[in-house]
C-alpha cells in the first residue's frame, strides 16, 4: 500500500485550517441563488414526472432547497479558504520579495488636483 506525501489527508473536502476563517452568511446571494436553483429542480422533477409542476411534492422542493443551500454553504467555504491560502502566498511572496515590489511615493491632494483660476 502505497503511503504517499507526509501531511496529506486524503479526500480531505475542507482542511481544518478553514475552521478559522469567518463563516459565510446565509444572506449571501450566492447561497439564495443555490436555494433557488434547488427550488428550480424540484420544478423540473416535477415537470418530468408529469406531475403539477408548482403544487406536486412540496416536500420534496423544500428537500431540495434545503439540501442546495448546505452544498453551497460548504462550497462557500472552500471556495473562500482556497481564496485565503492564494493571498496567503501572494502577501508571503511579496514580503519576501521587497526589491521587486518598491514603495511608491505618496501624493498629496494639492500634487494631484490642477490649479484653479476663478473665471469672472
Amino acid at each position: 500500500m502505497m503511503s504517499g506525501r507526509p501531511g496529506r489527508v486524503p479526500l480531505q473536502f475542507l482542511p481544518d485550517e478553514a475552521r478559522s476563517l469567518p463563516p459565510p452568511k446565509l444572506t449571501d446571494p450566492r447561497l439564495v441563488y443555490m436555494g433557488f436553483l434547488g427550488y428550480c429542480s424540484g420544478l423540473i422533477d416535477n415537470a418530468i414526472r408529469r406531475r403539477p409542476v408548482m403544487t406536486a411534492g412540496l416536500h420534496r422542493q423544500l428537500l431540495y432547497v434545503t439540501s442546495f443551500v448546505f452544498i453551497g454553504y460548504y462550497l462557500l467555504k472552500r471556495q473562500d479558504y482556497m481564496y485565503a491560502v492564494k493571498d496567503h502566498d501572494m502577501f508571503a511572496y511579496v514580503k519576501s520579495h521587497p526589491e521587486d515590489f518598491p514603495d511608491k511615493d505618496k501624493k498629496t491632494y494639492g500634487e494631484c488636483l490642477e490649479e484653479f483660476h476663478p473665471v469672472r
